[in-house]
């Protein structure tokens, strides 16, 4: 899951902060983690957290999507950012790889048989 936002009335101390830790905390560099990823425009205006959340059951994309929210949250004031308009998107992952697993485990007709004319022909 990700939260988005803005950064808003920055701290001198926090802003010289953002501008020094940029380089570690490029959009290039993120990765859905347990812990999270921070990661920010080079103009310090925009920032996004990225989360690995687990949840079950009926309502995984709500509990997931306020788990991170807490969890943003948590990080920007521990680390006196200040911020506004969050937005939080979640997709559930194991539905992706369902249908991964789905494509690859069965071809299509055609593929198949063209598969097996290439073999029959080398």
């Amino acid at each position: 899951m990700t939260v988005r936002g803005q950064f808003a009335g920055l701290t001198d101390e926090a802003m010289r902060y953002l501008v020094r830790a940029q380089p570690d905390h490029d959009i290039f560099q993120s990765a859905y983690t347990p812990e999270g990823t921070f990661t920010y425009d080079d103009r310090i205006l925009f920032f996004n957290l990225r989360y690995e959340v687990r949840c079950a059951g009926d309502h995984a994309a709500a509990t997931a999507s306020a788990t991170g929210l807490r969890e943003a949250e948590s990080f920007l004031r521990t680390m006196n950012f200040g911020y506004k308009n969050l937005k939080v998107d979640v997709v559930d992952v194991s539905e992706v790889w369902e249908g991964v697993s789905r494509r690859v485990a069965r071809p299509t007709v055609e593929a198949r048989d063209e598969l097996l004319h290439r073999d029959r022909h080398q």
